[in-house]
């Protein structure tokens, strides 16, 4: 697991793909970082193995999907406690001051000012590498389904979740909807929630900023976490969205 005390060059990582694939890979919640300046927001280190500061197995789904395809990818390097960027700018949550159980002290008093100084300095960087992602894509005359790779908890407020994988959308059905016939149709009998365990189509948020404002094809994956917390399950997840992507790709890819 990523130390939360490491520093980080930019709070952007790219995986370089062919822009001409038809297809770019998003992940918002990579990593459980916090600059030293911020001093882990008060949150005890134990704090950081959990979902409240990052989606547990997804980096590495969508580092391991880039390289299986072929396909650019754009992964954040910060925590979600830092700030949210698959919120939208005026979300409440945008800056958690309490999220599942656990409060954050370094955000708890935070101003506008603050936030405007967390968004330029992480928020943004990561919508400007999407941007120039999509336009890489665009001016090679393959303009992008965007899909973004997230995690979740197999149990919240005590209630056990029955899927395996959900596949989020809004009104845009074009990726999702052979994305979800095709995991139910997967042998393995996985259970396969459409816009479970969460609703799709929040405002401002990632998909919402850079697919749905574009017209571009999308989905939100969300892989249940304790089936990609190591490296086998990550292969094998990565693998089986390869096989189900790969007929999305641009013909010339």
């Amino acid at each position: 697991m990523p130390s939360p005390h490491s520093h980080g060059p930019h709070p952007v990582e790219t995986v370089p793909g062919d822009p001409a694939c038809g297809l770019l890979l998003l992940c918002d919640h990579a990593s459980n970082h916090v600059p030293d300046d911020l001093g882990r927001l008060g949150v005890p280190d134990a704090e950081f193995s959990r979902h409240i500061a990052y989606d547990i197995g997804a980096a590495g789904v969508t580092r391991r999907l880039a390289a299986l395809l072929g396909a650019p990818a754009v992964l954040t390097t910060f925590s979600r406690l830092v700030i949210d960027p698959n919120r939208g700018r005026d979300d409440p949550t945008l800056v958690m001051r309490l999220s599942d159980g656990a409060v954050v002290p370094g955000n708890a008093r935070i101003d506008e000012a603050g936030k405007a100084e967390r968004i330029a300095r992480f928020y943004e960087p990561y919508d400007r590498a999407i941007d120039a992602h999509v336009a890489a894509a665009m001016a090679a005359g393959a303009p992008p389904a965007i899909v973004t790779i997230h995690s979740f908890t197999p149990c919240w407020r005590g209630d056990p979740r029955p899927w395996h994988v959900g596949i989020l959308w809004d009104h845009d059905d074009r990726l999702s909807a052979p994305l979800v016939a095709g995991l139910r149709a997967d042998p393995a009998g996985l259970t396969v929630g459409d816009n479970e365990p969460y609703g799709g189509g929040l405002p401002g948020d990632t998909v919402d900023r850079h697919a749905i404002a574009r017209g571009l094809p999308n989905a939100l994956v969300e892989i249940r976490q304790d089936l990609i917390a190591d490296e086998a399950g990550e292969a094998e997840w990565a693998a089986r969205f390869a096989g189900l992507l790969r007929p999305h790709l641009a013909p010339t890819a």
